[in-house]
């Protein structure tokens, strides 16, 4: 058991730290909107992650290999995404605007109303939209699963080892993006929303394109 846990531990670090839209856009989340909005949206993050593993889990893998390199799941997780970034940057434009009446208060930020069941479906919808998640979970059990004996109960320990660790490391990720937010004016934090805007657009035009230049992508990884 112990030694499951272990074997865990450099995974869930790994993902932690992956460099995706979930990871820019938690951090806005705790920088713009405090911990425990970031906490409802990780948690959200947390869950598209368990449904992942349970779909891994309970499906034959070959199945799932033609799954995850379906072109049509990256075109459509893709369309979304880029959406979601071009109507984000579009609104956010309209709201600056009658937030700041004039240069005067330029400075002032002001109060927002959380809705953490919001975030919560926000997290999950972002994370589970990105089919590289898929693959992902793909990935670590079919090189892990042998190690682990196929064993139910190890195989339990080991992805709840990974998501635990994964959530530790996000606590503390939000814990010092929040100390930004007494420091930040209404127009620091419209830059910020409006640079994850476009990182979801670059994110959704790559999930465009793996979905018609698969094999380029590759070549260049």
């Amino acid at each position: 058991m112990f030694a499951d846990v272990l074997l865990a531990l450099p995974l869930g670090t790994l993902l932690a730290f992956t460099i995706g839209p979930v990871f820019f856009v938690l951090l806005e989340t705790a920088i713009t909107k405090g911990f425990r909005a970031a906490v409802a949206f990780d948690a959200g993050v947390l869950l598209a992650d368990a449904t992942f593993i349970l779909i891994v889990y309970f499906t034959t893998s070959s199945l799932l290999r033609e799954i995850k390199d379906d072109p049509k799941l990256f075109f459509v997780g893709g369309l979304i995404m880029m959406a979601y970034g071009i109507i984000s940057f579009i609104k956010l434009k309209k709201d600056f605007k009658k937030t700041i009446d004039n240069k005067e208060n330029a400075h002032l930020v002001v109060p927002e109303k959380v809705n953490y069941i919001a975030l919560f479906i926000k997290g999950f919808l972002l994370n589970f939209i990105n089919i590289g998640v898929l693959g992902f979970w793909l990935g670590i059990i079919i090189v892990f699963g042998p190690k682990l004996d196929m064993n139910a109960n190890r195989i339990l320990i080991f992805f709840t080892s990974i998501i635990l660790v994964y959530f530790a490391i996000d606590v503390i990720k939000i814990l010092i993006a929040k100390k930004l937010k007494n420091r930040l004016t209404a127009f620091h934090i419209y830059k910020i929303k409006r640079s994850i805007s476009i990182i979801l657009l670059v994110f959704g035009v790559f999930l465009i394109l793996q979905a018609f230049f698969p094999n380029m992508l590759k070549s260049i990884s």
